[in-house]
């Protein structure tokens, strides 16, 4: 089916069930019934974390799970008791909207690498799966078939921030270990700024894992590995612009196995940021590929969300990169000028009616259609 093709109301309904019960299998499945939930106030800020007695005795070991103002934690930490695994219907769920939906699925590698490192507590630990194995549960969550050719890859993308990873107190086991559950193969890859540390891993199949965190230090910073407590000894590299895009990420379920619960970043925060480097990538052959590729990526989202009246959200993640300075506003009409002059025109057209709608004068972000006041006045779809 074409892309942009709307998913029926049936399927996305099965959707939905299956984020909500992937989310209560990840609960029953990493906290044991001899522990306790409690919530723990750091700066300012209430968290919940799970207790249990120590093998040896004297004292808790203590697990971080997630702030208590996200209700999807807080509902499952107070149902912890009655919350029943169910495997096998979970696996028929993703078995039907893969088969009979038409949604993508993982390579079969990048679902394994996902699941462990989710099983190993990298969502938990506030970790945001980044990239095009992102890009693949966009059709879910929007209930619109993307672009089938954007979605091939040979890597598997993982960020967090640097300041989440030193402040929660808590930690994955040792990274390889876990990747060597999936392939044995799996080794790290030196970086090359410092050998003692590894942002990187492969298998001998050529599948890369790669680690990044937002770089919010100085563009000194750029190519040095950041340590990072949280990840079972891998660091990461420092990446600009990451911060925005995986600020407030979203829950989804990648369609493997009996689904994988996950965070990515937000659909329109993802296609605005692949506006961005898609037009920063260094100039040679590979780059160029990626660059089309961020650009697809950008635009099949884009599309989407414009077909299901999402262009306040759209205009939203704009505008925030927009008033972000000049190099971010040169970035974005550099990639926006590559499109062909009809989606150049839906977008600004659709972007305008967004930032209007939010408040703001379409002028003031280089948008150049001029709305009615009846077009400007109209309320957000519900």
């Amino acid at each position: 089916m074409p892309a942009n093709h709307g998913l029926d109301v049936a399927y996305q309904t099965l959707y939905s069930e299956l984020v909500q019960r992937s989310l209560d299998e990840s609960f029953t499945s990493e906290f044991s019934s001899n522990g306790r939930f409690v919530a723990v106030e750091v700066k300012g800020k209430k968290y919940w974390y799970f207790d249990t007695p120590k093998p040896e005795g004297g004292g808790q070991h203590r697990r971080y799970v997630g702030p208590v103002d996200d209700p999807e934690i807080t509902k499952r930490v107070e149902a912890f008791k009655d919350l029943k695994a169910d495997l096998k219907g979970r696996r028929r769920l993703v078995s039907t909207l893969i088969r009979e939906a038409y949604l993508p699925r993982p390579l079969p590698i990048a679902g394994q690498v996902v699941e462990g490192l989710a099983k190993a507590g990298f969502f938990r630990l506030r970790g945001v799966l980044v990239g095009t194995v992102a890009y693949q549960c966009y059709a879910a969550v929007l209930g619109r078939r993307l672009e089938a050719a954007a979605m091939q890859t040979g890597d598997a993308d993982f960020a967090q921030f640097h300041e989440i990873s030193v402040a929660i107190k808590d930690s994955m086991p040792p990274i390889l270990d876990v990747l060597r559950q999936v392939d044995p193969t799996f080794r790290e890859v030196p970086s090359q700024a410092d050998g003692r540390v590894s942002t990187r891993y492969v298998s001998r199949g050529n599948f890369n894992v790669e680690f990044l965190t937002p770089n919010q230090w100085s563009d000194d910073q750029a190519g040095k590995p950041v340590p990072m407590p949280a990840l079972g000894g891998a660091a990461a590299s420092p990446l600009r612009f990451l911060d925005y895009l995986i600020y407030q990420p979203i829950r989804a379920v990648l369609l493997h196995g009996a689904g994988v619960p996950v965070l990515v970043p937000s659909p329109e925060r993802y296609a605005i940021h692949k506006l961005i480097v898609g037009s920063r990538r260094k100039e040679d052959r590979d780059a160029t590929a990626k660059s089309a590729k961020d650009r697809l990526q950008a635009r099949s989202i884009i599309e989407a969300m414009i077909t299901n009246r999402q262009h306040a959200d759209i205009a939203s993640a704009f505008t925030e990169a927009w008033d972000r300075g000049d190099q971010w506003r040169a970035a974005i009409r550099t990639s926006i000028a590559t499109y062909d002059d009809d989606f150049q025109s839906s977008l600004r057209t659709e972007l305008a009616k967004g930032v209007a709608e939010l408040g703001s004068d379409p002028a003031g972000y280089d948008l150049a259609e001029r709305l009615t006041d009846g077009e400007a006045s109209q309320p957000r779809p519900k």
